[in-house]
């Protein structure tokens, strides 16, 4: 009886997270995104081999989902490519290009600790908004 109770409890729905960009500076060029578990990893997650990477054209105006990622602590980065050359130009250490993170810490001097960024994916859908941030 209780294998059969077990059998009917609904499962959860998978893992999808929801990822609205805002305050994008114009539309050229792409917008990547990158998903780590890995705090030695962040925030530039190109090297971990269990990163989520997602690129998007930047003219795209609507939330971007992506699906099959496994239940968990994460941390979010997102880069504003405008010349599409695939990673984030600097000037003297200074982004010349938009940036951001989950949950919006408060930029200072250099990138969020992962802590500050950590966010928990469980079941169904969670939602992420990054407010992109300029320097130059």
């Amino acid at each position: 009886m209780i294998i059969l109770m077990l059998a009917a409890a609904p499962l959860a729905p998978p893992p999808e997270l929801e990822v609205n960009v805002e305050r994008l500076r114009n539309g050229r060029g792409l917008v990547h995104l990158c998903l780590t578990r890995n705090p030695a990893h962040f925030p530039d997650c190109g090297s971990d081999p269990g990163a989520v990477k997602r690129s998007v054209d930047a003219r795209l105006r609507t939330p971007i989902r992506i699906a099959g990622i496994a239940p968990g602590a994460w941390a979010l980065s997102v880069i504003h490519d405008e010349n599409g050359n695939g990673k984030l130009d600097t000037m003297i250490g200074i982004p010349r290009e938009g940036f951001g993170f989950s949950r919006n810490p408060t930029i200072r001097f250099g990138p969020p600790r992962f802590g500050q960024v950590r966010f928990d994916l469980g079941g169904g859908i969670a939602r992420q908004t990054v407010r992109m941030q300029y320097l130059l």
